[in-house]
């Protein structure tokens, strides 16, 4: 079937049947059917006739389309949040919260883009120039690819796809094979609008080989990725002359000053090491605690992990469901049984049900660990004792990683120190490094990626400056 939403032959079977499994209750959650690189490169054909229409539209159309998409969202709150629920397990108050936050995303770009512009030059202001009428503005890309990730299969995806949309190009979308179904029901909403431009957004599933005819072709003039940083390399290398955006792996690490508020920090801590069982990019991994308060704090985040609600997804008051597969439960373990040899002291006892994966405090971890090098994607966070912000500091920032950190402290000067000195594409103040908001630019340096996201900047990404002057 080749239509607006592209998924590859119509005929199913076996051989090319997706099957995703809920990864709480081992049951098949949704199917799709598999694309392969001739697919890939149909929906590219689709995408490039289309995006010529698209540039020609208004803007009003286009954010008469997203603000359209929002409140068909809201009314189909409930059933894709199941449907996040049924394919990721992430509890279904959070999957509630990621469809709140995906109608705030899609509407947000489109109030954003009703407001940017360019500007005027002076191009008479030195004496090589003359009076002209100069200026620059903004227009599409053309093709847009966006790949996203499981962790937040819908949210991420309106990420990409409403500021793509609303600045006039066409998108080809390859969400995660572990949310097919979350992928389709949001698309849907887009070609079912009574402002859709026809053909402006395709969807293909796949594995690898989808992702690499994406990515190489000609066609697309952006590639937008949120995942791993070894797919991200991958990326680099085979994209050619594109704008690439990616937003891979996190570290993200904290200060407990002796200063801070103990009681606080322990329980925004623990929120920020254990939201969505661990899986987020910026999963708050490693804190760093002054010496003096060392103790207390490790007893504090220990307490405050115990009252978080481990257990089935379905159930309004669980704050924690299970890992999206075996193979993340089996690495999960792995990571703090490897610690545990090296002589951190677990504060919880390890444990793990299934793919639920209780959450775990480690103590007494040093800088040379595995499970403080790495980023390990799951609920462990590593509590490593310091003798002030000063030994903290290089330890935090070496890291191959940079997306966020954070500092607890009343000391306002080392705030400033920390917002100054700490490498990183985001700086948190007196809460989780995994504390986020979608109107803010969003995304990291070193290996964490390049390029922000965030509807401003994600527009700005997906757009090109057209410079004009008229003598």
């Amino acid at each position: 079937m080749i239509a607006n939403v592209y998924f590859g032959s119509s005929e199913q079977t076996k051989e090319n049947l997706g099957n995703r499994i809920n990864p709480y209750n081992g049951e098949i959650a949704s199917q799709y059917t598999k694309c392969d690189a001739n697919d890939a490169q149909k929906a590219l054909g689709i995408a490039l006739l289309a995006s010529k229409e698209a540039a020609k539209t208004t803007i009003a159309q286009r954010c008469s389309w997203l603000l359209d998409v929002a409140i068909k969202l809201r009314e189909a709150k409930e059933d894709i949040a199941k449907t996040i629920t049924d394919e990721v397990g992430k509890p279904i108050t959070y999957s509630r919260i990621e469809v709140e936050r995906c109608i705030e995303t899609v509407r947000l770009a489109a109030e954003t883009m009703r407001t940017m512009h360019g500007e005027t030059i002076n191009t008479d202001a030195f004496a090589s120039g003359k009076k002209t009428i100069s200026y620059f503005s903004r227009v599409p890309c053309g093709v847009v690819v966006a790949i996203t990730p499981f962790n937040f299969p819908l949210n991420l995806i309106a990420h990409k796809l409403a500021p793509a949309l609303v600045a006039g190009n066409a998108v080809v979308l390859k969400p995660t094979p572990e949310a097919p179904l979350t992928a389709y029901k949001f698309v849907k909403l887009f070609i079912e609008s009574e402002f859709a431009i026809k053909d402006a957004l395709s969807v293909v599933y796949g594995d690898a080989d989808v992702g690499s005819a994406l990515v190489s072709s000609e066609i697309p003039r952006v590639i937008s990725f949120t995942g791993s940083v070894g797919v991200g390399e991958i990326i680099t290398k085979s994209a050619g002359i594109k704008k690439i955006s990616l937003e891979l792996g996190g570290n993200a690490a904290t200060f407990i000053d002796k200063s801070a508020d103990l009681d606080l920090a322990a329980q925004r801590c623990a929120i920020g090491a254990f939201v969505n069982s661990g899986q987020v990019c910026i999963s708050l991994q490693r804190i760093y605690v002054h010496e003096e308060i060392y103790s207390e704090f490790a007893s504090k985040i220990a307490e405050a992990t115990k009252k978080l609600v481990v257990g089935s997804p379905y159930n309004e008051d669980t704050f924690m469901g299970p890992l999206v597969n075996d193979e993340a439960a089996l690495r999960a373990m792995e990571w703090v049984q490897s610690a545990i040899k090296e002589g951190a002291t677990p504060m919880l006892l390890p444990r793990v049900e299934g793919r639920v994966f209780y959450p775990c405090v480690m103590a007494d971890v040093k800088e040379d660990m595995a499970i403080v090098c790495q980023e390990v994607f799951a609920p462990i966070v590593s509590l490593i004792k310091v003798k002030s912000f000063d030994e903290a500091l290089p330890l935090m920032n070496n890291s191959p990683y940079g997306l966020q950190f954070s500092i607890f402290t009343n000391d306002l000067a080392l705030s400033k120190r920390a917002i100054n000195e700490l490498d990183a594409g985001g700086i948190v103040i007196n809460d989780m490094p995994t504390l986020r908001f979608d109107i803010q630019p969003y995304g990291g340096v070193k290996l964490s990626g390049v390029g922000r996201e965030g509807p401003r900047f994600a527009i700005e990404e997906m757009s090109e400056i057209k410079s004009v002057i008229i003598c």
